[in-house]
């Protein structure tokens, strides 16, 4: 039976329907291919680590080391040299900051619930005695939030428990049987709770190990991966497992793009995060914060993830103001320091460090943040958002929103 052609406007709304499925399918594959990425990271997390830290380390030290092969010294001297200066310097950071650090982290662990049984009390202090510039909207906003996490009934009569009748139970004649019973009852609850406490410190002792073990294997990663740059960067393309031709060349291409993204990425980010935790750390010194170098160092290993860590750092340090002073001056002084570094990493730092190699938008990064963080989950998703996103972009630049030029 012959069908007549489609119209035009059928036509028009067919090749919509067929466009909007298309959009669809390739939506749902890209959050199959996002989500199964997270549970291989996952359960494939300990023996990926150590190969990404030593990544990360690699392209942050091989800029010194092609700057000591420049200059003609040989590359496996270089790779020496650098190592010896690294590991200097990481012994004195241990040396000078980690005992502050720890010391810091202590006392705050001893104090932590002192200070969130204290937080509210200080801020309705803070609400009833506002500074003459606050708005008295301002008040009554930080008033209602001070009511909120306090506790809900302050002046609630006590209620009366009835005491409890007691019954005097019955002798009972001991009886050699029962005594037995009892024992092996009490062996038979024991066992079960011994074999589960067994059990978590054999687990507790595997972490350790294993982290330990993923700590050693770092620098041999990272030196092989130093070593071994000019053969990796020669060579991977005939690894790839597709024939020559012209998808093969396109496949290099996006894989060597993503590639230098996420170079670009991660060396300028850690560099950003250590000015600025070293920034932060500075100022809240500069304005008598308690345990300043705790979070500072806090600082500096969460901007790691844009937004993210400078909204944690900057609550952190309010909380601490807070409870601290129970004033409005830190806090102010604070969100002062926090607007110093926020403007100095916006305007100098990251243009100068980063410039605009990641090219995102700043609501596609929160975005970025907002899918990774759901679909990879925890910190290592809200890492990773970042340059899947700017691989995301490369492709889409690459094949549909500019002419493909070759």
């Amino acid at each position: 039976m012959n069908f007549p052609p489609p119209t035009e406007k059928q036509a028009r709304v067919i090749w919509l329907a067929a466009t909007g499925l298309a959009l669809a399918v390739i939506v749902a594959l890209i959050v199959a291919l996002v989500w199964g990425l997270g549970r291989v990271l996952h359960v494939l997390g300990p023996v990926l680590w150590p190969v990404a830290v030593a990544g990360v380390l690699a392209c942050m030290l091989d800029p010194v080391v092609e700057f000591l092969v420049r200059k003609r010294v040989p590359r496996l001297r270089a790779i020496g040299v650098v190592f010896v200066l690294a590991l200097v310097l990481i012994i004195g950071l241990a040396a000078s900051v980690v005992p502050q650090v720890v010391v810091e982290a202590r006392d705050l662990a001893a104090k932590t619930s002192t200070m969130a049984t204290q937080l509210p009390q200080r801020a309705k202090e803070m609400a009833d005695h506002p500074p003459r510039w606050l708005p008295p909207q301002a008040a009554s906003v930080l008033r209602a939030v001070s009511e909120s996490v306090g506790p809900s009934r302050t002046n609630a009569a006590p209620v009366e428990v009835p005491a409890p009748l007691v019954v005097a139970p019955e002798p009972v004649a001991p009886q050699e049987s029962t005594v037995f019973q009892s024992v092996a009852g009490q062996v038979t609850k024991l066992l079960p709770k011994f074999g589960a406490w067994l059990s978590q410190v054999f687990g507790f002792v595997g972490a350790v190990f294993g982290v330990i073990a993923g700590l050693a294997l770092v620098p041999i990663y990272a030196f092989y991966f130093l070593l071994e740059k000019q053969g990796i960067s020669a060579q991977w393309r005939d690894y790839l497992p597709v024939r020559d031709s012209q998808f093969k060349e396109e496949l290099a291409f996006v894989l060597s793009s993503i590639s230098d993204y996420l170079v670009a990425f991660f060396r300028g980010q850690v560099l950003v995060a250590v000015c600025d935790g070293a920034l932060y750390t500075v100022g809240f010194l500069l304005i008598g914060l308690p345990y300043a170098v705790l979070i500072g160092v806090m600082a500096t290993c969460l901007t790691i993830i844009p937004f993210l860590g400078a909204i944690t750092t900057c609550v952190t340090a309010l909380i601490v103001a807070v409870v601290a002073y129970g004033d409005w001056q830190h806090p102010v002084l604070v969100v002062a320091v926090f607007a110093v570094v926020q403007v100095l990493e916006g305007a100098i730092i990251q243009p100068k460090i980063m410039g605009d190699r990641v090219g995102l938008h700043p609501v596609v990064i929160i975005l970025a943040l907002m899918v990774g963080t759901t679909l990879l989950g925890g910190i290592l998703g809200g890492i990773l958002a970042i340059p899947l996103a700017a691989a995301l972009r490369v492709i889409m630049f690459r094949y549909i929103w500019k002419k493909r030029t070759v």
